[in-house]
């Protein structure tokens, strides 16, 4: 169930309050094979152990904050980094 706009438009970053946007399929996609691989720790330094359905990237395009059932985790330690080639 993808995050209504209503939220969209209120949700901010906690760390920087730089609005997110929804992940492309391409940022989730690649890391879901991190994920299957074994090899994504969000930054809490936790292996993320359940595949992403979507996400929500920071504006700068460098934090993702996982959707859960709709519901985003907005939580600093539940949120992974992205490379610079996963920008949304």
């Amino acid at each position: 169930m993808p995050v209504s706009s209503e939220l969209l438009e209120i949700l901010v970053c906690p760390e920087s309050r730089q609005p997110v946007a929804p992940a492309s399929k391409e940022v989730i996609s690649r890391l879901n094979d991190e994920i299957r691989a074994e090899r994504l720790r969000n930054r809490g330094g936790e292996l993320v152990t359940a595949e992403l359905s979507e996400g929500l990237v920071r504006e700068d395009g460098k934090i993702l904050y996982p959707v859960d059932d709709g519901i985003p985790v907005m939580l600093i330690e539940e949120s992974i980094e992205l490379g610079v080639t996963q920008l949304h």
